[in-house]
């Protein structure tokens, strides 16, 4: 059966997506100002175990998948794969690149690196969102809440990035200012990049 172009094109979405959130969050890492708020939940309870930060994500995200598969298991594609198995190595890959630079050498510079991050995690999010093969494990919670109770996603989106920030804090994991700005500023620019990109770049129009 041959592929339709739609296919095709969310295919590319979600891949460029889940990959591009990787390389993101190494660049929030490199920056030293605080990960984004599910890294601090991640960071912090990988203390646990002695493994690498790229194979813990992976296990945590397993464990987190056997929840979703019971609650919705419509979030579970090929974005949701790609996350588990490839997006914490791309996040230990991001911020060795990055650390290599001279923009974790100043606080300016790292202010800039770490503005870049938030916003290229937002557009990249926001493009495996619209492309709707699957998303990660711990996006579908706010995903599902959302649609489920029918609240806006923003809103449900900053409270699991507070409850993550806190539970990762609990373990030893500090967070930053960086984890503030994406907890209450995530939601709101995700929302925005699905209208004003993804959803044309999927519909040719735009939604809504």
């Amino acid at each position: 059966m041959k592929m339709t172009t739609e296919m095709k094109k969310r295919i590319v979405m979600t891949v460029a997506g889940v990959l591009l959130s990787g390389f993101a969050v190494g660049m929030f890492n490199a920056s030293a100002f605080g990960m984004d708020p599910f890294q601090v939940f991640a960071h912090g309870t990988g203390r646990l175990l002695p493994v690498s930060f790229g194979t813990f994500y992976m296990l945590l995200n397993l464990l987190m998948l056997v929840g979703v598969f019971f609650v919705d298991r419509s979030k579970i594609g090929l974005g949701t794969f790609i996350n588990i198995f490839l997006l914490g190595y791309m996040v230990d890959f991001s911020t060795w690149v990055w650390r290599q630079t001279a923009l974790v050498e100043t606080i300016a510079l790292r202010a800039v690196l770490l503005a870049a991050g938030v916003l290229l995690l937002c557009a990249a999010s926001s493009l495996y969102y619209v492309g709707d093969l699957g998303v990660s494990t711990y996006d579908s919670i706010a995903l599902c809440i959302s649609e489920k109770r029918k609240l806006r996603f923003f809103l449900v989106r900053v409270s699991c990035d507070l409850i993550a920030t806190a539970a990762g804090f609990a373990f030893g994991e500090m967070p930053g200012v960086g984890t503030l700005v994406s907890a209450f500023g995530m939601g709101p620019m995700i929302s925005y990049f699905n209208v004003h990109m993804s959803e044309p770049l999927r519909y040719g129009k735009r939604n809504g």
